[in-house]
């Protein structure tokens, strides 16, 4: 099933074998393998895509990571790489050029407030559309990719059995039926705000890809625009989303441009990041809460994927989704971004910060600095 923490999992002809260029492992419907995806694409890094089924993931993926996941990449130095954030900056430190790290401290933490935005709070709008729009489509979906070979029938089969855990999954991020109206309310919302964005700039920070522009890729591609309810959706609300998909699908024919030599951020930004002070903060301060609450009573224990539920606020609408101390570590990222800027790019932080309601952000009370482990986070100490 999908894992809300930079990996999709799915079903159980590959075999390996030695390749010049990186291997990604992945699937078309996957959200993390769409991000890592688009990101190879437009690097220019040469690579070649094997579909996750079955018998990849008993043969190939299983044995070298453990558990049934992807995006994978194999790199041709013989690395295997797991968890999409932790494969873009690895890739990113051995390829540099072009880089998608911004120069300028406030784009910095822009593009990683909104790396967090994609990863993380989208999963939740991307995950009801899916299960509860898209579903007969998707059970196909799944069941092609587990049995390429199989019937329609057999496809249809296997997709049944996989459907359980992923639309369980939607309700356990907090699409319960309840929330429907809300979820859908606030998609819109920020829909109308990225296709305004996008309609005066061709990416997130401006005329250059960025990390902000890979971790929105992610749920607004391979769930919200391939799968077809939602994707119709977004052809008759958003075009300028669409025309910006269909730009980062595809790898750069021009010339790059730099990113803007001021530091400074679109204005069009401003009403996304305000929705994401108002949404996705409130609800990481809960789950650092209810994490240092855990970490008291558990100080000696592996640090569990889910610590329980959490009452969150959505469009004035009260609903319940899990704990995931891993969203921690991808909002830890964004706030060393911020608390290592110093001096003018402090300054000029906390003024956007304040532009967009972020003094949630700014006071943020850090739990102890954690670490990717596997499908969940542990203590750097640990």
């Amino acid at each position: 099933m999908l894992e809300p923490n930079g990996s999709d999992t799915a079903p159980m002809n590959d075999v390996h074998t030695p390749s010049p260029a990186l291997r990604l492992y992945g699937a078309d419907i996957s959200y993390f393998s769409a991000k890592v995806r688009a990101y190879l694409r437009w690097k220019g890094l040469p690579f070649e895509e094997v579909h996750a089924n079955r018998d990849v993931y008993r043969h190939t993926i299983i044995p070298r990571i453990g558990f049934p996941v992807i995006p994978v990449v194999h790199t041709p130095e013989g690395a295997w790489l797991q968890d999409s954030t932790d494969i873009i900056d690895t890739l990113e430190s051995q390829h540099p050029d072009p880089s998608i790290q911004p120069p300028g401290a406030v784009q910095q933490l822009v593009a990683r407030l909104l790396e967090l935005l994609g990863d993380e709070w989208l999963l939740l709008p991307a995950m009801h559309y899916r299960w509860h729009h898209n579903r007969d489509w998707a059970i196909q979906a799944f069941g092609a990719l587990a049995m390429p070979e199989g019937s329609e029938a057999e496809q249809r089969s296997a997709g049944e059995r996989s459907a359980g855990p992923f639309a369980q999954a939607a309700e356990l991020l907090g699409a319960e039926p309840a929330m429907h109206a809300a979820v859908e309310q606030a998609y819109l919302g920020l829909l109308q705000e990225l296709n305004t964005h996008f309609e005066q700039h061709p990416f997130a920070l401006g005329a250059h890809a960025s990390v902000a522009d890979f971790g929105l890729y992610g749920p607004l591609y391979a769930h919200l625009y391939r799968d077809p309810a939602s994707g119709a959706i977004m052809k008759q609300r958003a075009p300028a989303v669409v025309r910006w998909i269909e730009r980062l699908s595809a790898a750069p024919v021009q010339p790059l441009a730099a990113f803007p030599a001021t530091g400074q951020i679109p204005e069009t930004l401003l009403p996304i990041l305000a929705r994401q002070m108002r949404e996705q903060l409130p609800d990481l301060t809960e789950t650092a809460h209810r994490f240092q609450a855990w970490l008291t009573l558990n100080p000696d224990e592996p640090v569990p994927r889910v610590i329980g539920k959490h009452a969150f606020r959505l469009e004035g609408q009260t609903g319940q989704r899990i704990t995931r101390p891993y969203a921690l570590w991808m909002l830890q990222r964004a706030r060393e971004t911020y608390l290592a800027t110093r001096g003018d790019g402090r300054v000029a932080a906390d003024q956007l910060l304040d532009q967009v309601g972020g003094d949630a952000f700014r006071r943020f009370e850090d739990p102890p600095p954690l670490r990717r482990d596997g499908m969940s986070v542990a203590l750097v100490s640990a």
